[in-house]
């Protein structure tokens, strides 16, 4: 299976559907390192990533069959849980006050990392021309475009949010995001 290929990854959606837990592990394997990425992008802490990283593939094994491939491929709705988790994960850690903590508060928490799921050389490769491809099809929007893009997705503002952070009317925003989602789109055609 190619890491880029949709329809292995509409096929294992298909088979989570039906409850194959294998399935799942899969989609992991596949996806974790691009997904994790864009998460801690997000929430700039690498713990809280982990969990949300989790969170994701339970919402894909309780949720697989809402999945609709009309509204996207099954990376676009692997991203958007994602990135919603992620914001709500920011959203919630802003709203809770903060208390400081000594270094001595908790047990050494090594004993509880995670095995190293580390993809091979060849799914790295495929996710760093990934990468690249994004950061490209990013580079190549006009400046007004990617801005509100960057922070919508990488930050997790709202439109609402953008529109007041930027002093612009909440049409604009949409407008310059979806235009630049379907530059983007049309430069990451390659990629689906």
């Amino acid at each position: 299976m190619s890491p880029a290929d949709p329809s292995a990854d509409l096929q294992l959606l298909e088979a989570v559907a039906c409850r194959d837990a294998s399935a799942v592990a899969a989609l992991y394997d596949r996806h974790a390192r691009t997904l994790y990425s864009l998460i801690y992008r997000i929430l700039r802490d690498a713990g809280e990533a982990e969990d949300v990283l989790q969170e994701v593939f339970m919402r894909v094994w309780e949720k697989a069959e809402t999945y609709d491939a009309v509204l996207g491929s099954p990376m676009a709705w692997l991203v958007r849980i994602a990135r919603n988790r992620a914001i709500d994960r920011l959203r919630a850690r802003q709203s809770r006050p903060v208390t400081t903590s000594s270094a001595d508060d908790g047990a050494d928490l090594r004993m509880f990392d995670l095995p190293d799921r580390s993809p091979g050389p060849e799914r790295q490769t495929s996710a760093s021309e990934e990468q690249r491809a994004i950061a490209e099809a990013l580079s190549r929007l006009a400046p007004e475009q990617r801005v509100l893009i960057e922070h919508a997705y990488f930050m997790g503002m709202t439109q609402s949010e953008l529109a007041a952070h930027f002093k612009l009317p909440l049409g604009t925003v949409k407008t310059r995001i979806r235009t630049g989602m379907l530059t983007m789109r049309e430069h990451l055609q390659h990629l689906v």
